[in-house]
């Protein structure tokens, strides 16, 4: 008669064959988000070059700072809604004439869109635009809320990677007042990270 082996378990070779697979399954996942955060930091940075050339270009073309550009509303009064003019003085000295930087790259086709709504990032955050950042003289171009990790990445592709020297710096709130000595690299910090033109 022969003997039931309902109790019967895993050999060790099922065990290290499921314990294989559970490894490459998280193997493949840590990865994945990997590759999602090293696309961030290349969108982020392609997106500092982009709109660095657009706000260059119209300089070069206009002969004047968009947003400041006093000629914006009469040279494209077809458009709606119509871009809004600046003084002309050669700064943005007011929060209307740093929205309208956005409004006047779209108007002249450097960036897609219409309006004057910053466009957003990588990190599902916005752009703005800061004047005399501390430490950074004149129109810094700056992305809002990004994490350590990508904020040190970028910093490091496009400037020296050091959080408060260079033409790429950290702040630790939206105004652009209080500079950070070094990045903390997780995903809970949030930095202001401008770029100087």
């Amino acid at each position: 008669m022969r003997k039931s082996h309902k109790n019967q378990g895993f050999t060790l070779i099922e065990i290290s064959i499921v314990l294989v697979i559970i490894g490459l399954l998280l193997g493949g996942v840590f990865k994945g988000q990997e590759l999602i955060v090293q696309g961030r930091i290349k969108s982020i940075a392609n997106d500092f070059n982009g709109i660095a050339t657009a706000f260059y270009s119209y300089q070069e073309r206009y002969r004047a700072l968009p947003g400041d550009d006093k000629n914006a509303a009469s040279r494209w009064s077809g458009l709606s809604p119509t871009p809004g003019s600046g003084n002309g003085n050669a700064t943005l000295d007011s929060d209307s004439e740093k929205s309208q930087v956005w409004s006047h790259l779209r108007a002249a086709g450097f960036l897609s869109g219409s309006g004057s709504e910053p466009p957003l990032h990588a990190e599902n955050a916005a752009f703005s635009v800061l004047n005399d950042a501390v430490g950074l003289n004149g129109i810094s171009i700056c992305a809002n809320k990004v994490s350590g990790k990508v904020a040190n990445a970028v910093d490091s592709q496009l400037d020296d990677g050091l959080a408060n020297q260079g033409s790429i710096r950290a702040y630790s709130d939206d105004s652009g007042k209080t500079v950070v000595s070094a990045y903390v690299e997780d995903q809970q910090t949030k930095y202001l990270l401008c770029r100087q033109f």
